[in-house]
C-alpha cells in the first residue's frame, strides 16, 4: 500500500509541474486576444505567486484539520477549476481574477506533498520526485505546442492540462484510504523509523503478575501516544532556533534557481553576442542540468546524507559560477556554466525539505516547511526582477557575480544551521 500511494504522489509532482511552464508557452497567443501590453503577463504571474505564498503559510493549519490526502486532493482539484477558467477567460482582468484559486492550488499542494514525503519517504524520493515535477515542467509547453500547431488554439492547451488535473484528482480521491494524518506519525520519529518496534518493559511471568503488567503496558500506550498537534504560526516557526536560518538559505537557493533560467537567454546575447535563437536553445541546458541532476541526487542520497548532498550541490553550483567568469574560447564558459549551475542546483531543493524534519522535528515541520515555501515563491517573485534593475541601469555582465552573492549567503546560512541545531539531523 505504501509504494501504490507513492505511485500517486510520484503522479501529483508531475501534474504539479505542468501548469508552471504554461503561461510562458501560451502568452504570445493569449495577448494579442487578451488585446494588453507584452508585459501584462508579469501581473498574472506576480498574482499565482501571492496565492502560492498564502496557501503555502496556510499549509499547517489546513493539513491538521483535513490531512495531507484532502488537502491535496482539493488543491488539485481547484488547478484543475482555474486551468479550465484560463481556457474560457474573455479577457485580461478575468483571466487575473482566476489567477487566485490557480496561485491557491498551487501553493498548498506543494508545502502539503513536500512535507509529507520529507516525513514518510527516504531522501532518494524526494530528489526523484522533484525530478518528475522538472519532466511535467517540460511536458506543459510541449502540450500547449501540440494545440496550437493543430489549429485548436490556447485554450484548448488549458483544458488539456486541466482534464490531466481532475483525472489525478479523482485518483487522489480514491488513493485517500492510503494517506497517514499528522497525529498519526509519533512526534519524536517518521515512518523511516518505524520498523523498530518498542519493546515492553513489562512481561507477564506469572498469573499474579498479569493485571499489574496489563496496566503498567495500557500507561505506557497513553504516553507513548502522539499529542494533538497545533498550528504555529509565521511569529511561532520564526522563533525556533536554526528557523530564520534555513528560511533565508531557501529564500537564496529559489533566486538563484530562478533567475539563472529566466535571465540564461539574456545573458549569452548581451554578454557573448549569442544569436537570440541560439540562445534560447542554450538556455534549456540549465533545466536539463536540473532534471537529470536530480534523477542522479535520488542515487547519492543511498550513500551521502542530507546536509553532505546540500553541500555537494552547493560546490558544483559555485564551480558553475567560477567557469562563467573564465575567459574560455567561444562560449564555452557559458555553456559549461549553465549545466554545473544546473547539476548543482539540482540536490539541494528537495534535500533541504528532507532534512526539516530532521532539524525541527515531525511535529514542527509542516509549519516550516510552508513558511519554507512562501520563502521560495517570494525568492522567486523579487530577485530576479531586482537583477533585471541591475542589468539594466549597470551591466548584464554582473549576472554570475549576482549569483555567486546569493550563493555565499546561502553557503553561510547552510553552516550557521548546522551549528545551531545539525546535532538533531
Amino acid at each position: 500500500m505504501t509504494n501504490l500511494l507513492l505511485a500517486v504522489i510520484y503522479l501529483a509532482f508531475i501534474s504539479l509541474g505542468l501548469p508552471d511552464s504554461l503561461l510562458g508557452a501560451a502568452w504570445p497567443s493569449m495577448r494579442p486576444q487578451m488585446g494588453v501590453p507584452l508585459s501584462w503577463v508579469g501581473g498574472i504571474s506576480m498574482i499565482i505567486s501571492g496565492g502560492t505564498i498564502v496557501s503555502a503559510l496556510l499549509s499547517d493549519r489546513m493539513t491538521l484539520r483535513f490531512g495531507t490526502g484532502k488537502l491535496t486532493a482539493a488543491s488539485v482539484g481547484l488547478t484543475a477549476v482555474a486551468l479550465f477558467g484560463f481556457s474560457v477567460a474573455p479577457n485580461y482582468w478575468v483571466l487575473a481574477l482566476i489567477a487566485i484559486p490557480y496561485g491557491l492550488g498551487a501553493g498548498g499542494v506543494d508545502a502539503a506533498l513536500n512535507n509529507y514525503v520529507a516525513i514518510h519517504y527516504a531522501s532518494r524520493h524526494m530528489s526523484w520526485l522533484h525530478c518528475m515535477w522538472g519532466i511535467g515542467a517540460s511536458v506543459g509547453p510541449y502540450i500547449m505546442g501540440f494545440a496550437l500547431s493543430n489549429g485548436q488554439g490556447w485554450p484548448w492547451g488549458y483544458r488539456y492540462i486541466s482534464i490531466i488535473q481532475i483525472v489525478l484528482t479523482i485518483i487522489i480521491v480514491f488513493s485517500l484510504p492510503l494517506w497517514k494524518n499528522r497525529n498519526d506519525v509519533p512526534a519524536t520519529g517518521s515512518e523511516q523509523n518505524e520498523d523498530k518496534a518498542p519493546v515492553d518493559a513489562v512481561e507477564a511471568v506469572s498469573e499474579a503478575e498479569t493485571e499489574a503488567a496489563a496496566d503498567t503496558k495500557a500507561e505506557n500506550k497513553a504516553e507513548a501516544e502522539p499529542k494533538p498537534v497545533k498550528p504555529l504560526g509565521v511569529r511561532g516557526v520564526l522563533a525556533i532556533r536554526g528557523a530564520k536560518e534555513i528560511l533565508v538559505m531557501f529564500f537564496c537557493y529559489c533566486a538563484i534557481e530562478t533567475t539563472s533560467g529566466l535571465w540564461a537567454s539574456s545573458y549569452m546575447v548581451g554578454h557573448d553576442s549569442i544569436s537570440k535563437v541560439t540562445a534560447a536553445s542554450l538556455a534549456s541546458l540549465f533545466y536539463l542540468g536540473i532534471t537529470a541532476g536530480r534523477a542522479l541526487s535520488g542515487f547519492m542520497t543511498m550513500k551521502f546524507d542530507d546536509p553532505t548532498m546540500i553541500r555537494i550541490g552547493q560546490a558544483v553550483l559555485g564551480l558553475g559560477i567560477i567557469v562563467m567568469l573564465i575567459p574560455l574560447p567561444g562560449h564555452a564558459a557559458t555553456v559549461v556554466g549553465l549545466v554545473l549551475i544546473g547539476l548543482g542546483c539540482a540536490p539541494i531543493y528537495p534535500c533541504v525539505i528532507h532534512s526539516t524534519p530532521a532539524y525541527f522535528g515531525v511535529e514542527r515541520s509542516q509549519a516550516i516547511v510552508g513558511v519554507q515555501m512562501a520563502c521560495a515563491y517570494a525568492g522567486s517573485m523579487i530577485m530576479p526582477p531586482v537583477f533585471g534593475l541591475i542589468a539594466q541601469h549597470i551591466s548584464i555582465a554582473l549576472y554570475p557575480w549576482y549569483l555567486l552573492v546569493l550563493l555565499v549567503l546561502m553557503v553561510v546560512m547552510h553552516e550557521m544551521l548546522r551549528r545551531k541545531v545539525g546535532h538533531q539531523a
